[in-house]
C-alpha cells in the first residue's frame, strides 16, 4: 500500500456523514441493487418506498 493511499484511508476514517448523506447513500444502494435485478425499478420508486417506511417509523 502506498503512503498516499494510507493517508487517504486514514482521512476517510475521520469523515462524519450527516443523516441526510447516510439516507442518500442507503437509497442509492437500494436503487443500484434492485434496478440491477429489475430494470423497471426507478429511483422515484425507491424514494417513494423510503418515504413510506419513514412515515411508518415515526408512528
Amino acid at each position: 500500500m502506498t503512503t498516499e493511499l494510507r493517508h487517504l484511508i486514514e482521512a476517510a476514517k475521520r469523515v462524519q456523514t450527516t443523516p441526510e448523506q447516510q439516507e442518500n447513500q442507503r437509497r442509492s444502494f437500494a436503487y443500484g441493487n434492485t434496478s440491477f435485478e429489475n430494470e423497471r425499478i426507478t429511483r422515484e420508486m425507491v424514494d417513494e418506498q423510503a418515504e413510506k417506511l419513514a412515515r411508518q417509523d415515526r408512528k
